[in-house]
């Protein structure tokens, strides 16, 4: 997979958003019976690590992006609604790893939450990154790329 060169701000934040799209695969292949058919332990184990994803990496991405690039980017007129529906899907994460996988099993948590997992990472490296990068000016794109990497790397010292 090949991502498109990104400003020095957002590479830490695109350098997640690869890990997610590898665990989005994942998801989705366990859920689909590509991976392990029929092994109820490596659904388990791949549902472990979505848990262990979203406490390490999405947490703390999510803070990053929340605290710093949504209210940035809110500002241009056209980054609003996108922004409004990224900040929807933060929740969205937030709801389905509180709560048990329900009704529709395992499987139907994990092809799910891969799904929209990758839809919301290319929402973001295809809009709202691109957008970031033609609307921000430079003092605050380094700006905010200094509190991202701050808010990143406090976060992960401390897992």
């Amino acid at each position: 997979m090949v991502m498109a060169k990104r400003h020095a701000s957002l590479i830490p934040l695109s350098h997640d958003h690869h890990h997610g799209l590898a665990l989005a695969l994942r998801c989705r292949k366990h859920a689909l019976g590509q991976l392990n058919p029929g092994d109820a332990a490596s659904m388990e184990a791949c549902a472990s690590e979505v848990s262990r994803f979203f406490n390490e990496s999405l947490k703390p991405h999510f803070e990053a992006e929340e605290t710093v690039l949504f209210p940035l980017m809110a500002v241009y007129e056209g980054s609003r609604a996108l922004v409004a529906r990224l900040e929807s899907e933060h929740q969205e994460f937030r709801r389905r790893l509180a709560r048990p996988a329900g009704d529709g099993g395992l499987r139907k948590f994990l092809f799910d939450f891969g799904d929209l997992l990758e839809q919301h990472i290319r929402s973001e490296e295809r809009g709202l990154f691109s957008a970031f990068e033609a609307l921000v000016p430079a003092a605050d794109a380094e700006r905010a790329g200094h509190e991202i990497k701050r808010i990143l790397e406090r976060s992960r010292s401390t897992s």
